[in-house]
C-alpha cells in the first residue's frame, strides 16, 4: 500500500479513536441502553450513517449527499439520544432541558441541510471533493470526518439529553435560548442575502457588501459560532464529572470555522478572485473578518 493510500486511513483511524474517548467522556454520569451508554450508542451512530452513505457516493463518483447525509446524521442522533433516554428514564420525567436542546439541533440540521443540498443541486458540484472523490481512502475519509463533527457539535447537547440526573431550567437556560436564537437568525438572514444576491443575473462574478455582509465578511459563520455556544450554555447545568470534557464543542466549531475549512479557505478563494479589485480592498479592509460592527465607510 503506498503512502498516499495509507496514511488517509490513518488519520480516518485516529479520528475513529478521537470519537471513542469523546465518547467516553460524554457518557460519565449517563443512561444506558442494552447495557451500552447512550451518548456512545449514538457516537457510533454519527459514524456508521456515513460509512455506508460513503459506499454509494463513491460508487457513483459523487458529493451531492454530503452534507444532506450530515443532516441526516443530526437528527438520527439526536432523535435516539432522545427516544432511548426516555426509554430508560421512563415516561413520567420530562426533561424540559433535553427536548429543547434536541429541537434546536434539529431545526438546525433541517434548515442547513436542504440549504446546502439545494445550493449542490443548482451549481452540480461542489470543488472541495474534485481531487478527494476519485480516491476511496481520501473520499472515506471526509465521511469519517464528517461523522467526528456531527458527534463533537452536538456532543454538549446529547451528553445533556442523556444525562442521568435532569436539572430544571434556569437563568442560564434562558441565556442560552436567547443566544441560539439569535445566532440561528443572524445565519439564516445572511445566507438568504447572499443567495438573492447570487441569484440575480446583474451580480454575476460580484461578490457581496450589503445587508449583514457590511457588517462582516462572513456573518453565517459568526452567527453559527453564536448558536452552538448557545446549546453549550443551555447544557451546562446538566453537565457532570467528564461530561464537562463535550464544551469542547463550541470551542471545536469557533476553531473549524476560524481556523480550517470556514473563514481562511474562502478568504483565499475571494483574494484569488478578486485580489487585484480596489473596490473589494477597501470591502476588505473596513469589514472585518468575522465579529460584525457598523459599517465604517461605502464599499462600493
Amino acid at each position: 500500500m503506498s503512502t498516499s493510500t495509507a496514511a488517509p486511513l490513518v488519520h480516518s483511524l485516529i479520528i475513529t479513536v478521537i470519537a471513542a474517548l469523546v465518547a467516553l467522556a460524554g457518557s460519565d454520569g449517563g443512561v444506558s441502553a442494552w447495557g451500552v451508554p447512550v451518548f456512545a450508542l449514538c457516537g457510533a451512530l454519527a459514524f456508521v450513517i456515513n460509512w455506508l452513505a460513503f459506499v454509494p457516493s463513491f460508487a457513483a463518483q459523487t458529493e451531492h449527499y454530503f452534507d444532506l447525509t450530515g443532516s441526516v446524521t443530526y437528527l438520527a442522533a439526536i432523535g435516539a439520544a432522545i427516544w432511548l433516554s426516555v426509554g430508560q428514564r421512563g415516561p413520567d420525567i420530562v426533561d424540559a432541558r433535553g427536548l429543547i436542546l434536541g429541537a434546536f439541533v434539529a431545526i438546525w440540521a433541517l434548515r442547513l441541510g436542504s440549504f446546502l443540498f439545494k445550493r449542490i443541486r443548482r451549481a452540480g458540484s461542489d470543488g472541495r471533493f474534485d481531487d478527494i472523490k476519485v480516491s476511496g481512502t481520501r473520499f472515506f475519509r471526509a465521511w469519517t470526518l464528517q461523522g467526528l463533527w456531527v458527534l463533537l457539535t452536538a456532543a454538549c447537547a446529547l451528553a445533556a439529553i442523556t444525562t442521568g440526573a435532569p436539572a430544571p431550567l434556569g437563568v442560564p437556560a434562558l441565556i442560552g435560548i436567547a443566544l441560539w436564537l439569535a445566532g440561528f437568525a443572524i445565519e439564516v438572514v445572511a445566507d438568504r442575502q447572499k443567495q438573492a444576491f447570487r441569484d440575480d443575473p446583474e451580480n454575476r462574478g460580484q461578490f457581496i457588501t450589503t445587508g449583514l455582509w457590511a457588517w462582516s465578511r462572513h456573518p453565517n459563520y459568526f452567527g453559527e459560532i453564536v448558536l452552538w455556544l448557545g446549546v453549550a450554555v443551555v447544557a451546562i447545568p446538566a453537565l457532570s464529572g467528564w461530561q464537562h470534557v463535550t464544551l469542547i464543542s463550541p470551542v471545536f466549531v469557533y476553531l473549524l470555522l476560524t481556523r480550517v475549512s470556514g473563514v481562511p479557505l474562502l478568504e483565499r478563494r475571494a483574494d484569488e478572485r478578486w485580489g487585484d479589485d480596489e473596490r473589494y480592498q477597501r470591502y476588505k479592509a473596513n469589514t472585518p473578518a468575522l465579529f460584525p460592527r457598523p459599517p465604517r465607510a461605502s464599499n462600493s
